[in-house]
């Protein structure tokens, strides 16, 4: 080390405690990368790697990129999981003799990203962090760029299931996993699956004790909040490590983060990683994009605010009927009066993003051009506040009153921040001229100067009898005389050459340095009293971010309402009547999405009616390609856009309260577990008895098809039992199977109902007329399905024959059309007749006289008869 040079040393002591981060080392006008990080960066990157003096034998290796762009650069290493730590001259080179002074301002990471160039607006940007003993698991969830602070904990014992929807559900960029959770291979296993991107770290332990995290939060929180997580040990560690991480990479106080919000599993309708994939709430499964998701034909939002909450409503449909209810009376009054509406939303288009610029005006990191978008987000609040006063439902209310039209707010920033501000807010052209006499003065002083330049070139062109004489700056040299080549016989002598270019001579003289020293001392301090006052511009501001906050919240909610309200005028969606009772009714019910997509043909709507009574569960037979997948999805939609406070797409819609929607739908094999396409299916099956409950909604599609023809159909007799049966579910449901002989179970269990998909049949021609219609399907047609996909006429002709030969002769299996047994047994009796005499032979046996060899002989006679 002792053969470094002095900068050198600097860089690998602060290197060595930022060993985990690609260290962006200020230099100048440019961020330096040394060594490895040098390496890694050019290749990343795609940056020239070259070498630099540095004191030893070798060259170090280096790459650099210009201060001025290097976010776009911090942008991409971020994106593929890097930390990258600032580490910035933290004195004036021009007023240090010596080493400049160099210390790290901040450690951007995936989860802790606040620039708005290298965000997706309509997304939170979550940190995550895990804490788990062996009772319970704590989790938090974080946006720093917004301040939004997310809370849960749950039993260790089945947290697992818990754990992986939660993380599913917010998307965390970035998870810090401490405790037992740090060793737990199956969550890290998941985590690498589902979240490929998602930066993931292990904390020290000596981070996770419970007095240093307890003292560390009560820094941070009032008692109020901190009374919400006082009975929760797990809570305390787990948002302890969190806000010790962020502190460490922020170099801030954290104001932002003041409001701990507890997440309460009964305040929300349960949707698991299944449900919200299979029923692409946000994302289609195949592309993974928002287009022809749920959201995209929700979300008609105008701010990024108004986005990013539209994806939580949809992801978090409500439990509590009153609060559904303001919702509903809100999106009514809305859609009631479109003169009002069309006007909002043109108030709301062109509001920035007022969470985001908030948090970077409170941690000091806000420009000009960014204080100059707030000033114009807040110039449509009091015409938005003006065309809110009419209305009359609840929430409406209450988002007039939080909205505040901000207007001492918009007025400061205007009259004192320019109109096109620099993106530099050190470099002077920030503050508008009229708002503070002692810069004006200083300016006007500046400018006489500029004058005074001009004058002194007029003087010395006369003088010296050389027309092209000019009197120019640049920052090296400072001010000089320029003389070209062909002038340079008429210099004067008491001109001092200072540089020798191509084509002419630069000189100085002693007035001009005079000049010059006077000329830049009023510069550079017009320039220190501009960031001044544009810094406390930035302090009033940020005084002021309870009422900002507010109003944010308010516009972001009053986006959504809007929205929804829209949708609903233009889609002819209907109020349903969300109620605490089990009935699900529907009339003319259709698709939201496959609607959306229907440009020339019409949507057939459906009628739908489930109950915890005579109408539980619904068999759907029909062929494939009929359209049963789709009816049971939009029943599955437009519960969960009831209960999120929408109208949904139907003529009429009565909605009792659903505490959860489990869908199993769809085949697909577990590739990173390795586990089987019927391996999946069960896995998901016994999730979904696991964790419904008679209020439940479930959405069973092909249960059994990955097995066997008698495996699958006696799984799907049993599920289908259970399900029915009010002592051990008794949940609503729709069944949609290809095993006809399940239609007996109409006659068989209480509250069971057969439906099918019409079909109309010409010949060998069929048309699926998509009608949901009472009984049970007489044919699978799925010899006509295959040829409607297009199979070669020969094979449609041998499958024909085929058919009507296995029709003509295979023997009839013997089904006994039984009820289950009223024990708490899943056997069936779907198994024919030599499988039931072993299981009465077997039954027969008393095991414990049996000696071993008639044990041996009763094995040697049962195998007989299997054969």
């Amino acid at each position: 080390m002792a053969e470094l040079s002095p900068m050198m040393q600097q860089y690998f002591k602060i290197k060595e405690e930022n060993k985990d981060s690609i260290l962006f080392f200020r230099l100048g006008d440019f961020y330096e990368m040394f060594f490895d990080d040098a390496k890694l960066a050019s290749k990343e990157l795609e940056l020239t790697l070259t070498g630099r003096d540095c004191g030893q034998e070798e060259r170090a290796p280096m790459c650099g990129v210009p201060f001025h762009s290097a976010e776009s650069y911090i942008a991409r290493l971020v994106e593929k999981g890097y930390k990258v730590a600032i580490c910035e001259q933290t004195e004036d080179p021009k007023a240090t003799k010596g080493l400049v002074k160099r210390d790290i301002i901040r450690v951007i990471t995936p989860g802790t990203v606040m620039e708005s160039s290298m965000l997706d607006e309509s997304e939170n940007n979550y940190i995550c962090s895990l804490y788990a003993d062996k009772r319970y698991t704590g989790v938090v969830f974080c946006d720093i760029s917004t301040g939004q602070l997310f809370v849960s904990r749950f039993k260790s014992d089945h947290s697992f299931s818990q754990l992986k929807d939660q993380i599913t559900s917010y998307n965390p960029k970035e998870l810090l996993i401490s405790g037992k959770l740090a060793q737990n291979k199956v969550l890290h296993l998941f985590i690498k699956e589902k979240l490929p991107n998602a930066a993931v770290s292990h904390p020290d332990e000596s981070r996770c004790g419970l007095l240093e995290c307890t003292a560390l939060l009560e820094q941070q929180f009032s008692k109020e909040n901190m009374d919400k997580i006082a009975d929760s040990n797990e809570l305390i560690i787990a948002l302890g490590v969190l806000m010790s991480y962020l502190k460490d990479t922020q170099k801030t106080g954290l104001e932002r983060i003041d409001t701990i919000e507890l997440y309460a599993e009964d305040q929300y309708m349960k949707l698991d990683f299944n449900t919200r994939r299979n029923l692409e709430l946000t994302r289609t499964m195949i592309a993974k994009e928002k287009k022809h998701s749920l959201l995209w034909v929700l979300d008609k939002t105008k701010t990024a605010m108004g986005k990013r909450l539209m994806k939580f409503w949809v992801e978090h449909p409500l439990m509590n009927i009153t609060t559904i209810l303001k919702r509903q009376n809100a999106v009514e009054e809305l859609v009631n009066d479109t003169v009002n509406r069309l006007e909002l939303t043109a108030n709301l288009t062109g509001i920035f993003d007022i969470e985001r610029l908030m948090t970077k005006i409170v941690y000091g990191s806000a420009n000009a051009r960014e204080l100059r978008s707030l000033c114009q987000a807040l110039t449509n609040l009091p015409a938005l506040k003006a065309t809110l006063e009419p209305f009359k439902s609840k929430l409406l209310h209450e988002l007039y009153r939080d909205i505040d039209p901000l207007d001492d707010m918009r007025a400061l920033i205007d009259e004192a921040i320019v109109e096109d501000p620099p993106f530099s807010v050190r470099e002077g052209g920030l503050i508008k001229e009229g708002y503070s006499s002692p810069l004006d003065e200083l300016k006007h002083d500046m400018n006489d100067s500029t004058s005074l330049l001009a004058r002194i070139e007029a003087e010395q062109k006369e003088q010296t009898g050389i027309p092209k004489l000019k009197v120019g700056y640049n920052r090296v040299f400072g001010y000089y005389i320029e003389v070209t080549n062909s002038y340079k016989n008429l210099v004067p002598e008491h001109y001092i050459r200072k540089q020798t270019l191509t084509n002419c001579e630069r000189y100085i003289t002693p007035e001009l340095k005079e000049i010059e020293s006077r000329i830049l001392g009023a510069k550079e301090r017009s320039v220190a009293i501009e960031y001044e006052l544009f810094n406390d511009v930035r302090e009033q501001i940020a005084l002021n971010l309870d009422r900002i906050e507010r109003t944010a919240k308010a516009i972001a909610a009053l986006d959504v309402l809007v929205s929804l309200a829209n949708v609903a005028a233009d889609n002819r969606y209907t109020r349903p009547d969300v109620t605490q009772n089990s009935v699900i009714r529907l009339k003319d019910s259709r698709h939201p999405v496959v609607e959306a997509l229907l440009s020339d043909a019409m949507f057939v709507p459906n009628d739908v009616l489930l109950d915890n009574i005579d109408n539980r569960i619904a068999i759907i037979t029909g062929p494939n390609m009929a359209g049963k997948s789709t009816y049971m999805r939009q029943v599955a939609l437009i519960v969960l856009m009831a209960q999120m406070g929408s109208f949904v797409p139907a003529s009429y819609a009565e909605i009792g309260l659903v505490d959860a929607i489990f869908t199993r739908v769809g085949a697909s094999d577990d590739l990173a577990s390795g586990q089987s396409t019927f391996m999946v299916e069960m896995n998901e099956v016994a999730n979904i008895v696991s964790h419904a409950t008679s209020k439940s909604l479930l959405i069973l599609d092909e249960i059994g098809r990955g097995t066997s023809t008698y495996d699958g159909m006696s799984i799907a007799r049993a599920v289908l039992e259970f399900v029915a049966d009010k002592k051990k579910l008794g949940a609503r449901a729709l069944f949609a199977t290809h095993y006809h002989e399940l239609t007996v179970m109409e006659e068989l269990l209480d509250g069971v109902k057969n439906y099918n998909i019409a079909v109309k049949k010409r010949g060998d021609e069929i048309t699926f007329l998509r009608r949901i219609v009472p009984g049970g399907a007489d044919e699978s047609y799925g010899v006509e399905v295959a040829k409607l996909a297009g199979l070669p006429d020969s094979i449609i002709e041998r499958a024909k024959e085929i058919l009507a030969e296995l029709n003509s002769s295979a023997p009839q299996e013997h089904i006994q059309h039984e009820a289950p047994a009223q024990e708490d047994s899943m056997q069936l009796s779907l198994m024919p007749d030599t499988d039931s005499m072993i299981l009465k032979k077997l039954r027969a046996v008393d095991v414990n006289t049996l000696t071993p060899i008639e044990a041996m002989n009763l094995l040697y006679e049962l195998k007989g008869m299997a054969e």
